[in-house]
């Protein structure tokens, strides 16, 4: 994600509140969220109950969310190769070790309790590193795939890189995964659709101010009425939002605090537009 689309992102509540956007929504409601990757996972932690659901559920989240802690890896000084080694092998650590069952009050956001987790990690990493030369490490998924499967468009500026804090550029690179996320879902929903084109086209207006927008020029690209330009942009726009939502809900225990995390990492990213 380039610059300019973190500046988009950054401006994705277009003035109006979160909830409201959501609720606009079709079949909305709160009840909607109350089943996420993240609440499952607790719920069988809680019970003790070792459960494939749930192991399925926190590979999903660490395959998605690589990319922050790599990202905090590297500015905590690891040089690039290590910092893959080191990343895979806390996801691996993350799998099979007990972190869940010393979960702290933070364990209601993902993001939260994964940063507090990597933190405890690095603070061990020499000998975690001893044990995978002897063999002890376990290869979580290939990273070339990871790449490949999910390929961040985000440009961190050289500012942000040297003057950030390791915990700064966490949250930002967390920001931009959740926001990738959301686009590359609605990306498959138009192509399965065979709307790839009208996606192409449009996407890039999402969170752009209306008055911004040409209506007259994009008709004109698309071959199509600028009313009908107007009804596609903005159902698009909607369903961005609820994406939006969706993803964010996955990595909480609470759907209430949907919003807050939105807004935050909304924050973060305008942030992150500003250094650049």
């Amino acid at each position: 994600m380039r610059k300019k689309l973190a500046e988009r992102i950054g401006q994705i509540e277009d003035g109006r509140d979160v909830n409201t956007e959501v609720a606009e929504t079709a079949d909305h409601n709160p009840a909607r969220f109350n089943t996420t990757r993240w609440s499952v996972v607790l719920s069988c932690a809680d019970s003790g109950i070792e459960s494939a659901a749930a192991n399925d559920a926190l590979s999903e989240l660490c395959k998605t969310y690589w990319r922050p802690i790599f990202t905090y890896i590297c500015r905590r000084g690891h040089s690039i190769q290590d910092a893959e080694d080191l990343t895979q092998d806390f996801f691996a650590s993350l799998l099979q070790g007990p972190l869940l069952q010393r979960a702290d009050p933070e364990r209601g956001r993902f993001r939260s309790l994964l940063l507090k987790a990597l933190q405890d990690f690095l603070g061990h990493a020499s000998e975690k590193r001893d044990a995978h030369k002897r063999g002890g490490g376990v290869k979580f998924v290939s990273w070339d795939d990871w790449m490949a499967e999910a390929p961040s468009h985000l440009s961190i500026s050289p500012q942000a890189l040297n003057s950030w804090s390791p915990e700064q550029l966490f949250d930002l690179r967390w920001a931009a995964t959740v926001v990738e996320q959301a686009l590359r879902h609605l990306r498959e929903e138009c192509a399965s659709k065979r709307r790839l084109r009208l996606f192409e086209t449009l996407s890039i207006h999402l969170a752009t101010d209306r008055a911004d927008v040409s209506y007259h020029d994009l008709a004109k690209i698309l071959g199509i009425k600028e009313s009908a330009i107007k009804k596609q942009l903005h159902n698009l726009r909607r369903r961005y939002r609820w994406l939006i939502c969706e993803e964010v809900a996955q990595t909480l225990e609470n759907p209430s605090d949907v919003e807050s995390e939105i807004r935050y990492l909304c924050a973060t990213l305008a942030a992150g537009a500003e250094a650049a």
